[in-house]
Parts: structure tokens; sequence; C-alpha cells
């Protein structure tokens, strides 16, 4: 079964919201089921939205210089606990995510009165998981003793977010990139021995979404300067959480968009899907849009639908339908870049 719709995971590098959403229906006119607000503004480099409210903290303090960091994975700002704070008695600011998407959201429903955006399409909003801002800025000897304030008030601002939006017009998406970073021991050694805490997190991730709400995750590897922090072997890793998760969660994934390296077009590669063990009813969606498609060789897009259909073919849900996306957001991409990328979804769409 060739693909039969467009998943987009959150960034897009335009001007506003209005921007991004016009965009998207105007390009991509068939195969909508969710659509984001792009991330814009000050989320437009994903967690270090959160590092801007870390800042503003008294009781952290930089272990580092800040200017240290470019932004590269292994350069991040790393924040500690000031002197004399406790961790116990730590208060969160408000981390902003509620405010910006239910100003976005004013946006979509002027669309969608308008018709611009069709009936039945959702609001999607993203949020990094709890786990990601945390390992990202925190130093480790003081991750575990904030990690658990964190998560309550970033499922607080989620639990105000979706308190003021009709639940069957929005999507949570959750940002799983820094968790296949510790698993991949892309950062450091020994990662691997994290796997069932941090299934159990992401689980807790799921389980926050009320189940009228479609709740999905984005599995990623990164996207700094196009590259991935490692290049995954296969999807062997990215199943076996997928499958972790829906079995410890108590409410159904309702998407998933799994990492394709843009390259890839070995059966091996796609041969675990035939383990994937998540509800039939969980959508899945595929990395085949490329950021530059002129590096591609000729007809791997092609390989990839027909490796993917054969792969789901042999799981326990067999044959569904799926969609596509990029590998990541597309708020790194060049801005007149991003016309040919929302037209490469409807073109693979169409052509598949």
């Amino acid at each position: 079964m060739p693909p039969t719709h467009a998943h987009f995971n959150g960034s897009v590098n335009l001007a506003d919201a209005d921007s991004v959403m016009r965009e998207i229906v105007s390009r991509v006119p068939a195969g909508l089921r969710r659509i984001p607000d792009g991330e814009t503004g000050d989320r437009g480099n994903w967690i270090f939205f959160q590092l801007q409210k870390f800042l503003q903290l008294p009781w952290l303090v930089p272990a580092r210089p800040l200017d240290a960091a470019e932004g590269d994975y292994e350069q991040l700002p790393r924040l500690r606990l000031a002197d004399g704070a406790d961790a116990a008695q730590v208060s969160w600011p408000d981390l902003g995510y509620a405010d910006a998407y239910l100003r976005s959201c004013q946006s979509f429903a002027a669309l969608r009165g308008q018709g611009v955006i069709p009936g039945g399409v959702r609001f999607q909003v993203e949020y990094p998981t709890p786990l990601a801002s945390i390992s990202g800025y925190i130093v480790p000897e003081q991750q575990q003793a904030l990690l658990g304030s964190y998560e309550r008030a970033l499922f607080g601002d989620l639990d105000r977010l979706l308190a003021a939006i009709p639940h069957d017009q929005v999507a949570v998406q959750w940002d799983v990139a820094v968790e296949f970073g510790i698993l991949e021991e892309a950062f450091a050694p020994g990662g691997a021995q994290a796997f069932d805490a941090i299934t159990a997190g992401l689980a807790r991730c799921v389980d926050q979404v009320p189940a009228d709400v479609s709740a999905g995750l984005h599995l990623c590897y990164g996207d700094y300067g196009h590259q991935h922090f490692k290049q995954p072997e296969s999807l062997a890793l990215q199943v076996r959480v997928v499958n972790a998760v829906a079995a410890a969660a108590g409410r159904p994934l309702s998407f998933v968009s799994f990492t394709v390296p843009q390259y890839q077009r070995e059966e091996s590669y796609f041969a675990p899907l035939a383990e994937l063990a998540a509800d039939p009813g969980t959508e899945l969606n595929f990395a085949l849009v490329p950021y530059h498609p002129a590096e591609q060789a000729p007809g791997t897009t092609e390989a990839q639908v027909r490796l993917i259909d054969a792969a789901l073919a042999g799981s326990p849900g067999g044959r569904r339908d799926w969609g596509v996306c990029t590998e990541c957001g597309m708020g790194r991409a060049a801005r007149d870049e991003i016309p040919d990328l929302l037209d490469l979804h409807g073109q693979i769409i169409a052509v598949s």
C-alpha cells in the first residue's frame, strides 16, 4: 500500500503561524490530517526556547560560559543549581508553550472558519520530552534531582493548553530525540541501560494526553546541519521503543514518525518493521521527504516505498496505510527551500 498522507514534524522556517498554515494547505492539498504552527519565532531552534526560560531563574547558574555553545550537540550550554539552592524547593516559571500555541490556535481557528483549512484537520502542537530539556541543559549530576519537578511543570503547561482547546481539534506530538542520543550512546557510553527508564518516561508523556486528543511520537536522530548525531543502522531501536511505549501506556498511540536517512534503501534497514507490535490503528509515518533531493540516487524513494510496504506486510498489524514526512522539522531549512519541500510531500504521495 503506497503512502496516503503527509505528516509534519513541527518546525517550518517561515515568518509566522499564519504563513505556515497557508503554505501547507496550498501546497499539500490532499492527505492532511494535522497541521502545525511551524514553531516560529522564539521556538525556532527547539529546546533553545527552554534555555531562555531557564536563564531567567535565579536558582540556576551557568556551569560554563554560555558563549561556548554554538548549538552543536556536544556544546550545549550547561546550567547548575546556584550555591545554596535546594532542588526540592525549586519553582519553575511559565514554560511558554501554552501561551504560544493558544495564540497560534487563533490563526488556525480563523483559517478553518474561512474554509482555508479543511474540516477534520487537527491543530498539532509539539512538546519536547521532559528529559530533553533537563538532559540538554542541566549538569549530569543534578539532572535526576530536577527532572521530576520540571516534568510536572511541563505537563501542567500542556494541561492548561488542552483545557482551552476543543479536544477533537488538537493533536499533541512528543519530540523524542535526546532519548535516542542516549540509547545509541552518541552522547555517553552505557545508554542502553537506560532503556526501561526512558520508555517509562515516554509512556508518562503519552498518558498525559487525554484519550480524546491524538497523541504521537516523533522519533528523531537530530538535524544539526542536516546531520544526525548518529546514523541509525536500522529501524530496530525505533520499533523497540514504540513497542515498549505502546505496551506501557494506558492509552493508544495515535501516530508515530520514524527516521529514515534519505539515502537509505537497504532491505535490512526496514526489516524490523515486521516486529512492530503497536495497535493497528496507530498511524505510521516515514521520513521519505529528503531535504536535498538532488543528492538522492534515482529511484530511492520508490525503493523505500516498496521496502516499507513489504516489511509492514509481515508485521502483526499487517498492511496499513502510512504517510511521509521529513526526518526532522523544517526549521533549519533555508526559508526559500520551504515551498519545494512542502511540494515534495504531495508529489511523493501522488507518484507512489
